[in-house]
């Protein structure tokens, strides 16, 4: 079985993003009932190109759950998108950062969840420790509001501030 063990934090300033290189992001809902959601997803890679894949995830436990990720043909990926997920897409851009080591994926989101940004690591397991970087904000892998499925049902830009 596929396993995700990973931790979100938001970010207390921009200090992360100094020589960064953000790479575009698509991605839209087939489901996103908690217990699975379905997420296909375009992304851009360092060499210009885009792939895509299907996603299939269940319900968060902590930090912990079941994901499934497969590569399907770009095209389909966007019929997909175009046809059959929810609307709107959400679109963001992602950065790899390396602090003490560890692999960061901050994504900065565009569209209708503008301003907000999201910094995550993946772990081997849940009580596995990292080095807090100095950029980091509160913690919100428990809070769901905050995950990509949700923001694509009530996007950042609509919640009250």
């Amino acid at each position: 079985m596929g396993v995700e063990i990973e931790r979100k934090f938001l970010l207390k300033d921009d200090r992360w993003k100094l020589g960064a290189q953000g790479l575009r992001y698509c991605q839209a809902y087939l489901s996103s009932d908690p217990d699975r959601t379905v997420r296909v997803r375009i992304a851009e890679t360092a060499k210009n190109e885009s792939q895509a894949w299907l996603t299939i995830k269940g319900r968060s436990q902590g930090p912990v759950r079941a994901e499934y990720e497969y590569p399907i043909p770009l095209a389909d990926a966007q019929s997909l998108i175009e046809t059959l997920c929810n609307k709107p897409p959400i679109e963001k851009l992602r950065y790899h950062v390396t602090y003490q080591g560890d692999l960061w994926e901050i994504d900065e989101f565009e569209g209708d969840n503008v301003g907000l940004v999201i910094a995550e690591i993946e772990l081997e397991s849940a009580d596995q420790k990292f080095m807090i970087p100095p950029w980091l904000g509160r913690e919100v892998t428990d809070e769901s509001r905050y995950s990509n499925a949700r923001l694509a049902n009530r996007p950042f830009t609509r919640w009250v501030h």
